[in-house]
């Protein structure tokens, strides 16, 4: 199978800011306890439908070195007491940037704009860390508003390639 993967940018001193609006009853927090259980449902949860497999491997170990990372952040999003998304960012501060790593929704409460608010937040961190770059890789395996969902945000395609996808 070929895939088709996109590397898109947000230069944030060019952002044109949009209101960050999170709707009722929705939170979104940073896990400081850097509790890599969180990481693994959401891996494991979201990426069961996009052929997320790569971390699939990892022992808890793996997964705990993961996320110790001084450098990574992972914010959950709830409605109410449940779990609806997730992000992992890694900032690289010697260049002033941040990367999205991962990012989605479950699968319930998919196709209701919480992907949009949760990018926005996104933004808004790197915003508020006073980065110059932020930067993510999506491909055509993953949620079919995805591309759109970065391209509306000013996010702009900076490399594409077709690679080859055992599934």
């Amino acid at each position: 199978m070929r895939v088709k993967r996109y590397f898109l940018e947000l230069k944030l001193s060019d952002y044109k800011d949009h209101n960050l609006i999170i709707p009722k009853n929705i939170n979104i927090k940073e896990d400081k306890k850097k509790n890599f259980q969180i990481n693994k449902f959401f891996y494991k949860k979201i990426g069961i439908d996009h052929y997320w497999r790569d971390r699939l491997v990892w022992t808890d170990k793996e997964w705990l070195k993961y996320v110790l990372n001084k450098n990574l952040e992972t914010w959950v999003m709830r409605k109410g007491k449940e779990l609806v998304g997730f992000y992992e960012k890694e900032t690289h501060k010697d260049i002033n940037e941040g990367e999205l790593i991962n990012m989605g929704i479950l699968k319930d409460f998919r196709g209701k704009k919480y992907g949009s608010t949760l990018l926005s937040h996104v933004i808004k961190n790197s915003l508020s860390n006073k980065e110059s770059r932020l930067w993510v890789h999506t491909c055509s395996l993953d949620h079919k508003n995805a591309l759109s969902n970065y391209k509306s945000r000013g996010f702009k395609i900076f490399k594409e390639e077709e690679i080859s996808f055992v599934a």
